[in-house]
């Protein structure tokens, strides 16, 4: 019985990994440009940036990441004590 649950665990983390690198594979494919993407108008010479190449939106989504995260490991522990 341990043999198989060892294999179900094993199998899964393999298909998680593959799952984790297929989506990376997708996620760098639909990167065309490379770089920040930037759109400039030549009538009135304005520059607009897309909203996720700002890296106030990254900083602030990686403070709510952590925050959730570290609410969820907080959480886990209150049915222990």
């Amino acid at each position: 019985m341990k043999t198989i649950t060892n294999f179900k665990s094993k199998v899964n983390r393999s298909l998680i990994l593959l799952f984790t690198m297929c989506m990376s594979f997708f996620a760098f494919a639909q990167d065309t440009a490379g770089g920040v993407v930037t759109k400039e108008n030549t009538s009135t010479s304005t520059t607009t940036t897309e909203w996720y190449a700002d890296p106030m939106y990254l900083i602030g989504g990686g403070i709510l990441l952590l925050i959730i995260i570290a609410l969820f490991v907080r959480g886990g522990r209150r049915g222990e004590n």
